[in-house]
């Protein structure tokens, strides 16, 4: 894969939206509008600046040799917005006195691990990508982010949102914004980048369940659980169970994610809804894990895994695209008529893409 492909949108993922942000911004209580201001404000620059890493292109590693072992190094920003800041931690050392470095540590590895013995994918770029990440980032950052290069997490404001590092699914779910780039490249806007986020769910939604060894039905299929801050009435960012019941707070508003094309939003800002319409892929998705049961990664985690880097879905594909083209993946893994191809079916359907 050359480097053209790799990076050639402009992309910064966070795993906050802008339109939960905006909503704080607009607080009553000033430290909270301030905080969730400076992360706007900050998140608009490291935009701009995402978008020139995005025209130079980032190749893969060249002549490393890929290992089962991942590459981490975590590093310490000493609450500055200067990447990557001090190295606190490398691969095979003891963990450190730093819970929140120890946990951006396992949450690094718990990716690799679930791509590699799942997937067979060394890394998030198949051939060994090191994986790093900056904790303790800027002042009271409210968001996580992957940067094309690099895992980024902020500590919260202790209010609204605690330490992003608290959710193996937030980890896994920047993470995979990686893999997703390395691969279909989805357009991060409208549909494709609704699809480029829920890619991101589903599989920071299997990392969680894969440590935690969980069948789909044991599963709580939320994003984002004990992000939250106490005083907060919610539970997580999103749920992929039942899309627009994660939250209903004086602050955050009430979770606007549809679950069908019925309620699919049409909106400018957010790239279009992406955080928002994510909510019917990813509702589809539970559909088919809980239809066929056990270990979600195993059938429907692999059927969506061969969607994304089987090489036909197009950086610019809708949800119709997508639907025909895992159902494709189905057949060709399961064969025709079987249960997978049928839940595949029943669960596009259920959602309004049949």
């Amino acid at each position: 894969m050359d480097a053209s492909h790799v990076s050639r949108h402009p992309v910064f993922c966070t795993v906050v939206p802008p339109h939960l942000l905006d909503k704080i911004a607009r607080s009553q209580r000033a430290e909270r509008a301030d905080a969730a201001q400076r992360t706007l404000e900050q998140d608009a620059l490291l935009r701009t600046r995402r978008s020139v890493t995005t025209l130079r292109g980032i190749a893969p590693a060249v002549g490393t040799p890929v290992s089962d072992e991942p590459r981490r190094t975590i590093y310490d920003a000493q609450h500055r917005t200067r990447l990557p800041g001090k190295k606190v931690r490398g691969e095979g050392a003891e963990p450190t006195g730093d819970a929140t470095v120890n946990r951006a540590y396992a949450g690094l590895g718990a990716t690799y691990e679930l791509f590699l013995k799942g997937f067979g994918r060394h890394s998030i770029d198949d051939s060994g990508l090191a994986l790093d990440a900056s904790v303790h980032y800027g002042q009271d950052y409210n968001n996580a982010f992957w940067d094309g290069q690099q895992m980024v997490f902020g500590d919260g404001d202790g209010d609204i949102f605690l330490d992003f590092t608290v959710s193996i699914d937030v980890i896994g779910h920047e993470l995979t914004h990686g893999v997703t780039q390395y691969t279909a490249n989805l357009d991060y806007h409208g549909q494709s980048g609704a699809l480029n986020e829920s890619m991101s769910d589903v599989f920071g939604s299997l990392i969680k369940q894969y440590s935690l060894d969980q069948t789909a039905q044991d599963a709580d299929w939320l994003i984002g659980a004990g992000l939250l801050g106490p005083n907060v009435s919610g539970v997580a960012l999103r749920s992929m169970k039942a899309p627009g019941t994660a939250y209903d707070d004086d602050e955050l508003g009430k979770d606007p994610q549809p679950a069908t094309m019925d309620g699919y939003v049409k909106t400018s800002q957010d790239n279009g809804g992406v955080h928002i319409n994510s909510g019917i892929p990813n509702h589809a998705f539970y559909l088919v894990a809980t239809e066929l049961g056990g270990k979600a990664w195993e059938r429907a985690g692999r059927i969506w895994y061969d969607t994304l880097t089987g090489g036909e879905l197009a950086s610019d594909a809708d949800f119709k695209d997508f639907a025909r083209l895992s159902v494709a993946a189905a057949v060709a893994r399961y064969g025709d008529g079987g249960a997978e191809h049928q839940a595949l079916q029943k669960a596009w359907s259920a959602v309004g893409l049949g």
